[in-house]
């Protein structure tokens, strides 16, 4: 039940954060948008943003559940963190990263609903919002 709980805590951090980023992006305060970010690597998913953005994309998901543990709880998180990644990019003129952060989020997202138990329609708005941003990028 603990766990649980810290979980759904940990949940509702991140919605305000990302929440938090994108007003900040969206106002043009993009170097303490980035910084904020950067720490919310650490803060959420105990590593380091460069340790995430290394990864590839093809087996990125089946590394950090099997080599590092994470849950798919922890892969949305990185799904969000990633969406606001690309959002930098995007704000930036980094179309080529934004795009990779966009399919980057995309896939963990899909493959943490694709393992979910449960049905999301947060998720699947989301799903198709990053499919949209995806082809429009394209």
């Amino acid at each position: 039940m603990y766990q649980k709980d810290f979980i759904m805590r940990m949940i509702e951090m991140i919605a305000d954060l990302i929440a938090l980023l994108l007003g900040m992006i969206k106002k043009g305060d993009i170097s303490q948008a980035h910084k904020l970010l950067e720490n919310a690597y650490r803060d959420f998913l105990k590593e380091d943003a460069s340790f995430f953005r290394n990864l590839p994309k093809e087996k990125m998901s089946e590394n950090l559940l099997t080599e590092h543990n994470y849950t798919n709880e922890h892969l949305k998180i990185l799904s969000e963190l990633f969406f606001v990644e690309a959002e930098l990019n995007i704000a930036t003129g980094d179309i080529k990263n934004g795009l990779n952060y966009y399919e980057k989020s995309l896939l963990l997202l899909e493959f943490s609903e694709k393992n979910s138990k449960t049905f999301s329609i947060s998720n699947e708005s989301k799903t198709n919002l990053l499919k949209e941003k995806i082809e429009k990028l394209k």
